[in-house]
């Protein structure tokens, strides 16, 4: 499973229709709502807005905005599938250039703009990871810091004893060796190459 590394905008013309693509970043489905909001109020007066979001293993959707059912929201979440993309919501703003291109036509529209978007970007790997917490004496601090490293280290408290919230790979020897208590599940994005096509 990957993700992007940065938001990025694609554009391409086919038959005088332009369109626009743009894979953001997200984490949640709370997001959704404002950053369609906002695309709405950068582009202007474009005829329609199709999407498409996956967030983990699970939590997917697609809209066609008013094209022909199935000639946009799916194709563009086909491509998130195939690419093994997630995490990342793909709207494709389409301006509409007067020449209709069909069921077909469309499908492959949508299909090219978030391929050709998802190429140019370089893909994080997503690493199973927990969120826990670890507390221990003063005397163990310099060791603790040794074992975990500086960006896994989410929170430190100062109390009778020392409390840190940490996230680490779910599979790290680390969790049982330190006793960490998780609390939650999440991923931990690992830089790779650019990634080859996989068409």
């Amino acid at each position: 499973m990957y993700t992007i590394n940065k938001n990025i905008k694609n554009e391409l013309i086919i038959k005088n229709s332009r369109f626009i693509t743009l894979l953001i970043k997200i984490k949640t489905k709370d997001e959704i709502e404002s950053i369609l909001k906002e695309v709405k109020s950068t582009y202007p007066k474009a005829t329609h807005y199709c999407y498409a979001y996956k967030i983990e293993k699970n939590i997917q959707k697609s809209s066609d905005d008013g094209e022909p059912a199935g000639t946009a929201g799916i194709p563009i979440l086909n491509v998130l599938e195939k690419e093994n993309i997630t995490n990342v919501i793909a709207i494709v703003i389409r301006y509409f250039g007067g020449i209709k291109l069909g069921a077909g036509g469309l499908v492959r529209a949508y299909t090219k703009s978030v391929k050709q978007a998802i190429d140019q970007t370089e893909r994080r790997k997503l690493i199973p990871a927990i969120i826990g917490t670890i507390t221990f004496p003063y005397t163990k601090e310099k060791e603790i810091d040794h074992l975990i490293a500086k960006d896994q280290i989410l929170e430190k408290k100062y109390f009778e004893n020392i409390t840190y919230r940490v996230i680490i790979e779910k599979n790290s020897n680390l969790i049982n060796q330190l006793q960490i208590k998780p609390q939650a599940e999440t991923y931990i994005e690992q830089n790779i190459n650019k990634s080859h096509d996989i068409s």
